[in-house]
């Protein structure tokens, strides 16, 4: 083969790469870290100690940062990535208006919420508490915006309805991009599996959400016990 054919089939072969590398980087950790950190936000039903310990306490610091390395730098990765694909890729939607079609929009929109309520979750819940008041979030402060300030419950309430379903479908195209699913056929007997999968992570955040927001009662809307 050629030095010309030789680069031109690696050229060809880069979309396809890239494509498959942003998949690989937000399915694999981030899909772990996500449904791990809805499993640990479940514990907001066994009270504060529970939930803060599940939540905000690591073993060491080099624990927390370790942590905070494998979700923030896939996360970056794939932020670019999907943000290159929303301003090249031109959905048709007028022309071809089939299912299909409409879940591509959708997942595009979905992610663009989910970039803004991950930014705001991860500033809000993680950095500025731990940067700007020196210790972590505490689960009166969070249970009681969740009870007493009702923009906080609705942004948490769409942002992770956003994330069930951006997830849920990432995982049907992650398949289709890596060869796993090669035939209409099979990308459709997986869609019952892809609902399954969003409604249980959808169920997963709002029982957390719920949990922490019946629990927000026992405080006032200043953080003083009112119980």
């Amino acid at each position: 083969m050629s030095t010309q054919a030789t680069a031109e089939a690696l050229t060809d072969r880069n979309p396809l790469l890239k494509s498959r590398l942003g998949s690989f980087l937000a399915v694999v950790p981030l899909s772990f870290w996500v449904i791990n950190h809805l499993w640990d936000n479940l514990s907001a039903f066994y009270g504060a100690t529970a939930w803060e310990k599940s939540v905000t306490e690591y073993a060491n610091p080099f624990a927390q940062a370790f942590t905070f390395i494998i979700v923030m730098l896939p996360l970056l990765i794939h932020t670019a990535w999907g943000l290159v694909r929303i301003f090249t890729m031109k959905p048709n939607n007028l022309a071809y208006n089939n299912y299909g079609n409409l879940k591509y929009l959708v997942q595009r929109v979905a992610g663009l919420g989910v970039l803004a309520f991950l930014g705001a979750h991860i500033w809000l819940a993680f950095l500025q508490p731990r940067l700007m008041e020196g210790h972590a979030e505490p689960f009166m402060d969070i249970a009681r915006e969740m009870h007493f300030h009702g923009p906080t419950l609705m942004v948490y309430l769409l942002g992770t309805l956003g994330t069930a379903y951006h997830l849920a479908n990432g995982l049907q195209t992650f398949a289709m991009g890596w060869g796993i699913f090669a035939s209409d056929r099979s990308m459709r007997r997986f869609e019952p599996v892809s609902i399954l999968i969003f409604l249980i992570l959808l169920a997963m955040s709002w029982g957390a959400i719920y949990a922490l927001y019946t629990a927000g009662a026992a405080y006032g809307p200043a953080g003083m016990d009112v119980g």
